[in-house]
């Protein structure tokens, strides 16, 4: 049986006949006879990216998934198991793809799945408010003879634009079982859980066949391809057509290799000369134009004139030349005004909840070392990160949330003319919006950039994009240096500052590193939806969830470390008390000349007193026995290894806590926060912050001593700036030697960055310093 399916030249016709001639392309479908079940039925998902897919799998799965990666790959590997009618159903979410070409790691992964793992019945989802554009890899997976199960999904939208399709007349035409969903609210699941099974086992499957010169060519070249590959022999005959490298490579060991590439190029050149054009626009053509018939054939409109729709609407506004940059940056304004004003009232009441737990462990522990373990290191250091856990959801919230609606496509539209000044395109720009949650992820989400040039350079200036781990960071200083109406501007000028870094830098390794031409980008604008609040929370939660990981792992761990070596080794002696033992009165001047030399790496006690205004005061016991907390802080590993590294960051206008403090922060930006909580912790000397200690939560506390040890907000501004530009973290240094093949990435990447976060930031310190004293 070979019945047909209208092309494209064929599109007058209104009723299904599956017996008609074909003049382009041809599709057998199947005639449905079913083997014995299995008792596992293996399913793959494939689609287009904003197709609904995941939505679906997760739907069908019922959250019974686990999250691996393909054998050799870093693409993520996404399954689960569910049990139906006396059958195990094993579903497998393929990576979103619009074809299947060789061109991105995406596309590789899910055709070597569907041909070596070859699973039982493929599920096609489908937008079907965008039907044509989804079809060409309808066709595609039809050319490799598989057992299709096609799923029209967002049935919603279709039926909001007046439209109805008729899926009888679109199952008979593509030759496989079509059933319509909407799977963000659960329309369509039972069934198409049914057609699954009985679609399992079909034995005579629908096949796609291409008539004129390249039908000839391609039933020219299928015996040479026989037994050689194990693609089927007409999808790997249209493969070669393509110029697609991997399939070319699976034959590439066979004796008669040579002779086939001939016999390639020789149908190649005969379409060319009769078409005018190449084999591979050829074949995209026809898939098209195949897709367009189609869908004006099953197409039936309720209204015969509509209006444009909201989607057009909101475009006009949204991707308009002039107005889309301006109101991109007042979203993000008003997403980082919400994370400021609604984050505040339950921050503080985390801040208070840890206050009280410290206070607990105070009173019920002894004054030992593991009191101060507890109090000192894991509280001060994971607490001074889960603080900020509120600010960090509605980050994310505000991001999924843009994510879900359609707008980040927007935003990768309307940012390729600006990327393009950059040697990139706006499919960079869309790792760049991912990293402001994570850089991990948004370095694997450049394997969608197919030139390698173009995703070297976005991977090496993703760090200057300002992470949720730094969100932390910035979340401690701002409120400690400037006034409450500024916060949520500083934070806003502080993302569009490391968007202009990475312009420039991006700028300069195209036309150093990285030259070379940029290829064209071509993307798809999904309609705009109104996001189901399960799948924020979803997209919210488990970005928090990896954030609360994080603190309860690698913060932790390096809490406790950064404590030991905060701690040890003990010192026996303290200046301090030899001081007091020669019977120097141990007043407020005894404090400034013990401060002043303790922080300048100093031995107090062989050294001449320093001069004072302060009012002569005795000093209490609790005072005195924080100078000594001090002095054991000089003595330790990190106070030594931070007086060796203070000249290199004097310049930037730091002492050796806040350099010690951006060591720290390479195992996790979070860190810094973290060690800068501990080092205040053990060594503050700030006495009116002291007295009102017990009635000031933690974190509030935590500022005032920031704020009072590093009095001019210049420093604050530096710090700032120095966590945005250098030091990316060791995670990303990992991911970036990993993605792009080599370790010499990531260590450019880690150099390159702190040498520019060191210049820029010496340089408006020192500029800032020049200000300040005329």
């Amino acid at each position: 049986m070979n019945p047909s399916l209208s092309p494209e030249t064929n599109n007058h016709r209104t009723e299904a006949n599956p017996d008609l001639p074909l003049e382009s392309v041809g599709i057998a479908p199947s005639t449905a006879v079913a083997s014995a079940k299995p008792a596992v039925i293996r399913i793959a998902l494939a689609g287009n990216p904003n197709s609904g897919k995941s939505s679906l799998f997760n739907k069908l799965i019922g959250g019974n998934q686990h999250v691996g990666n393909y054998p050799g790959v870093t693409v993520e590997k996404y399954q689960g198991c569910i049990r139906y009618h006396g059958s195990v159903l094993e579903f497998t979410d393929l990576p979103g793809i619009y074809s299947l070409t060789s061109y991105s790691q995406e596309e590789i992964v899910a055709r070597r799945f569907l041909i070596h793992d070859r699973p039982d019945v493929i599920v096609n989802v489908i937008d079907a408010s965008n039907l044509e554009r989804n079809l060409y890899l309808t066709v595609q997976l039809l050319e490799m003879g598989l057992n299709l199960v096609v799923v029209l999904n967002m049935m919603d939208e279709v039926r909001k634009k007046g439209m109805v399709f008729d899926t009888d007349m679109l199952s008979r035409r593509l030759g496989c079982p079509v059933v319509e969903t909407v799977a963000s609210h659960g329309e369509g699941i039972h069934r198409l859980k049914q057609v699954v099974v009985e679609a399992c086992g079909n034995t005579d499957l629908p096949r796609v066949n291409y008539t004129g010169v390249l039908g000839e060519e391609v039933a020219r070249l299928v015996p040479l391809i026989q037994g050689k590959t194990p693609y089927p022999p007409g999808f790997a005959a249209v493969k070669l057509l393509e110029d697609d490298r991997e399939v070319a490579e699976e034959m590439h060991s066979d004796p008669l290799f040579a002779r086939l590439c001939d016999e390639v190029a020789v149908s190649m050149q005969r379409i060319e000369k009769e078409s005018g054009t190449g084999s591979a626009i050829v074949l995209g053509d026809k898939r098209y134009g195949f897709a367009s018939g189609l869908v004006r054939e099953i197409t039936i409109r309720d209204k015969e004139e509509t209006v444009r729709n909201m989607t057009e609407t909101i475009d006009t506004i949204v991707t308009h030349r002039l107005l889309s940059l301006p109101f991109f940056a007042l979203t993000m304004y008003l997403t980082f005004w919400i994370t400021f004003t609604l984050g505040t009232p339950p921050m503080e009441w985390i801040d208070s909840g840890l206050a009280l737990v410290s206070q607990f462990v105070l009173n019920a522990l002894p004054d030992t070392w593991l009191r101060s373990l507890l109090v000192d290191g894991i509280i001060a250091g994971v607490g001074g990160v889960i603080v900020f856990l509120p600010n960090i959801v509605l980050l994310f919230m505000c991001i999924a949330f843009l994510e879900d609606t359609g707008y980040m496509a927007r935003i990768a539209f309307i940012m390729d003319r600006v990327m393009h000044h950059m040697g990139l395109h706006g499919r960079s720009f869309i790792p760049l919006m991912i990293g402001f949650g994570c850089t991990v992820p948004a370095i694997m989400a450049t394997r969608t950039i197919r030139d390698r040039r173009g995703r070297l350079t976005t991977m090496m200036i993703l760090p200057l994009m300002s992470c949720g781990a730094r969100l932390p960071i910035y979340l401690m200083i701002i409120p400690a240096f400037f006034p409450k109406n500024w916060h949520a501007p500083i934070l806003w000028s502080i993302y569009l500052l490391g968007v202009a870094l990475a312009f420039f830098v991006a700028i300069f390794l195209r036309k150093t590193l990285f030259r070379g031409e940029n290829e064209p980008f071509v993307m798809e604008l999904p309609p705009y939806r109104m996001p189901t609040v399960n799948m924020v929370l979803r997209h919210m939660w488990d970005r928090s969830w990896m954030y609360l990981r994080k603190a309860g792992t690698i913060i932790l761990g390096f809490s406790i470390l950064l404590w030991f070596l905060l701690n040890f080794p003990q010192k026996k002696t303290y200046d301090v008390d030899t001081l007091v033992a020669q019977g120097t009165h141990p007043d407020l001047r005894l404090q400034a000349r013990v401060l002043s030399l303790i922080n300048a790496g100093q031995p107090a006690a062989s050294q001449s007193a320093v001069a004072s205004d302060e009012p002569s005061r005795n000093l209490t016991d609790g005072q005195i026995e924080n100078i000594r907390r001090l002095e054991q802080l000089n003595h330790s590993i990190t106070g030594r290894i931070g007086h060796v590294i203070e000249p290199l960051v004097r310049p930037m206008g730091f002492d050796w806590k806040i350099g010690t403090a951006f060591l720290g922060a390479f195992a996790a930006k979070e860190l810094f926060v973290s060690q800068m909580g501990i080092i205040l912790a053990l060594g503050n000397n700030d006495i009116d912050a002291i007295t009102s200690a017990d009635s000031t939560p933690s974190g509030t506390l935590l500022r005032i001593i920031l704020q009072r040890n590093y009095p001019n907000p210049l420093i604050g501004i530096c710090i700032i700036l120095f966590a945005l530009i250098a030091t990316p973290c060791m995670a990303t240094v990992a991911i970036t030697a990993r993605e792009a093949g080599h370790w010499i990435w990531g260590v450019l990447q880690w150099s390159g960055l702190t040498v520019l976060g060191w210049l820029v930031t010496t340089i408006v310190y020192q500029i800032g310093t020049f200000i300040q004293s005329l």
